[in-house]
């Protein structure tokens, strides 16, 4: 709040899950399947853009009066 006087936003972004290469690894594991993917709502994880573009939007004009908030993009897992 203290930034906003200046035109400076200060917003975060909060992924849950996240598919990459790294993870496809642990994605046929019982446990992790068990674990992180049967909490989430959406039963999977993200793709890469699916947080880009997130992103992508408090990057630009169209999130100008955004400052403050968390952008959550974890497939409805806080919302439990």
């Amino acid at each position: 709040m203290e930034l906003a006087k200046d035109n400076i936003r200060v917003n975060s972004v909060h992924p849950g899950y996240v598919e990459t290469p790294m993870t496809k690894e642990m994605k046929g594991s019982n446990d992790f399947e068990k674990g992180a993917l049967s909490i989430t709502p959406m039963g999977r994880g993200a793709k890469l853009e699916e947080i880009a573009y997130g992103v992508l939007f408090l990057a630009t004009d169209e999130s100008s009066f955004m400052t403050g908030s968390e952008l959550i993009i974890d497939g409805g897992l806080t919302a439990l």
